[in-house]
């Protein structure tokens, strides 16, 4: 009925596009920075477990999408990190299966700049 009446689908409705709210965050990474998170040395295979036993929360839970699952040929999921994305909210360090993130201060202090504080 919201899409015959105003034309809006909605489940759009109140939500934002993830480009335009990284830039408000002020945060800035230099394109060829390391990544600031990685997965922890002996929790490589938690990625696969967190996809296949629990739909890989870390997609819906990052506000700024860095965890992203490619499945290849095979249909086997991998893990991309988008660390260019990330807003240092650290959510990922303690919500994902096992906390299998590594998350450390990235190099150049290029973290949120809060405008209102």
């Amino acid at each position: 009925r919201c899409v015959q009446e105003t034309g809006i689908n909605a489940e759009y409705m109140g939500t934002f596009d993830l480009l335009d709210n990284l830039i408000k965050t002020g945060v800035y990474h230099d394109h060829d920075q390391p990544s600031h998170l990685k997965i922890k040395k002996g929790l490589e295979n938690m990625p696969e477990i967190s996809y296949k036993k629990f739909g890989a929360p870390e997609e819906r839970f990052c506000p700024a999408k860095v965890y992203e699952y490619i499945v290849n040929d095979q249909g086997e999921p991998k893990l991309q990190i988008n660390a260019q994305n990330c807003i240092h909210c650290k959510t990922c360090s303690i919500k994902t299966t096992s906390e299998f993130i590594d998350w450390n201060v990235p190099e150049g202090g290029g973290g949120p700049k809060y405008s209102g504080m």
